[in-house]
């Protein structure tokens, strides 16, 4: 008889991993409100300020009736301008809905599939691994085949293309030494930024500091002084040390060899920006920092790990045989998920299920049924009374097994 409880679908569990996938539309929404808002009270004020000028200007006499129908224009020309943002933000909010709508229709459909035998959860399992694989590919900078497989499968609202192109597009730039576009996006999001703490903002004006200092001109460098009094002295109390460094690159040219200053002149800071960057940017959008494919991945190799999946015998074994039925058997000891299993927790499992009920432990630390060990010591003309390890071919002598006991 089947186990139903093994076969039925813990629905809060499986809400856990897809918290991204409501959570993005929601913080884009919030972003995109802000946008707007903000948008407003700047073009509005602006008129409110005009027609208070030219009504009480036009009343004493001070504005020309030339200069009231100039001010009537441009008042006409601000609230056009402002008209057409509210429709791009009114275009974002309804295709944001649009998608939270579908993502909760394709959640929707988990609560009417109570357990993994139903034909239904194969097709949603399956939509959810493409949508894993099109997340992972975007985080890694493949989004035309990303967008190749959510337009194949018809999945453009489960997935979020347009935010990580523009993560990808910023990040390519820092990686190609601009900071420009980083600095635009910082600026934008300021006061989230400044609510997470974070020091993206002092760490691309220090570079833009560090590259104004490496062209050794002196007009630039007294541009560098003139740019660390504006930009680089208010972090002074969050950042000491690091502005004090920052301050003795005055005194030491690229070629130094002298630590911090090789450091800070060296281009491996252009890598570590790009992924401060891209930490601070998933960390805004409440999105984790390795690919959901990982996390699911991590979760399923957690409920197989044993320690015997990293031992050192293990990986001799699969050192010199990476076909191996261990390996070709076992996921955590395949060469391609080894690494990825090797930080995630020991399985946990409440209810023991064996093939074999006569459990020995060898002397090296592992457990075979008796039986079987006593066949192969036959089939491998062993004198009475040794064993030998199926995996690692030690012997061992019968007296030092001992009875293993689940509990």
């Amino acid at each position: 008889m089947a186990d139903f409880g093994a076969s039925k679908i813990n629905h809060d569990s499986h809400l856990l991993l897809d918290q991204p996938l409501l959570r993005l539309p929601y913080e884009l929404l919030r972003k995109n409100f802000r946008s707007a808002h903000v948008a407003y009270l700047k073009d509005s004020k602006y008129v409110t300020n005009l027609v208070k000028e030219t009504a009480g200007g036009s009343i004493n006499g001070k504005v020309k009736p030339q200069d009231v129908v100039k001010n009537l224009d441009l008042m006409l020309a601000k609230m056009r301008g402002l008209k057409r943002k509210i429709e791009t933000y009114s275009e974002e909010e309804n295709r944001l809905y649009r998608q939270s709508n579908a993502r909760v229709s394709h959640l929707r459909e988990l609560s009417s599939i109570h357990t993994v035998d139903d034909v239904k959860y194969e097709q949603w399992s399956r939509n959810r691994l493409d949508r894993l694989v099109v997340d992972y590919m975007l985080r890694h900078g493949y989004i035309e085949s990303a967008s190749a497989l959510a337009k194949e499968r018809d999945m453009s609202d489960l997935v979020d293309i347009d935010t990580f192109v523009n993560m990808s597009r910023i990040r390519q730039s820092l990686l190609n030494g601009s900071v420009n576009e980083a600095l635009a996006w910082c600026n934008e999001n300021k006061k989230e930024l400044r609510a997470l703490q974070s020091n993206l903002d002092f760490m691309l004006r220090t570079q833009q500091y560090i590259e104004m200092m490496r062209t050794t001109s002196t007009s630039k460098m007294l541009e560098a002084v003139e740019h660390a009094k504006k930009y680089i002295t208010p972090f002074n109390d969050t950042y000491p040390l690091e502005v004090q460094n920052i301050a003795g690159l005055l005194a030491f040219t690229p070629d130094t060899t002298i630590e911090p200053y090789v450091s800070l002149y060296s281009p491996a800071r252009w890598q570590m920006l790009a992924d401060i960057f891209t930490e601070a940017h998933l960390k805004l959008l409440s999105l984790p920092n390795i690919p959901l494919l990982h996390v699911a991945l991590s979760s399923g190799l957690s409920a197989l790990k044993t320690p015997a999946c990293h031992s050192h015998q293990q990986n001799q074994t699969d050192n010199h045989n990476t076909s191996s039925l261990t390996t070709s058997v076992c996921p955590i000891c395949s060469t391609e998920l080894n690494a990825l299993a090797r930080n995630v927790p020991y399985a946990h499992h409440s209810k023991s299920h064996l093939l074999e009920h006569d459990l020995v432990l060898l002397p090296n630390g592992r457990v075979y049924g008796r039986s079987r060990l006593d066949e192969y010591a036959a089939k491998s003309g062993l004198p009475a009374g040794q064993v030998k390890d199926l995996v690692t071919g030690e012997l061992f002598s019968a007296e030092k097994l001992r009875k293993v006991f689940i509990t």
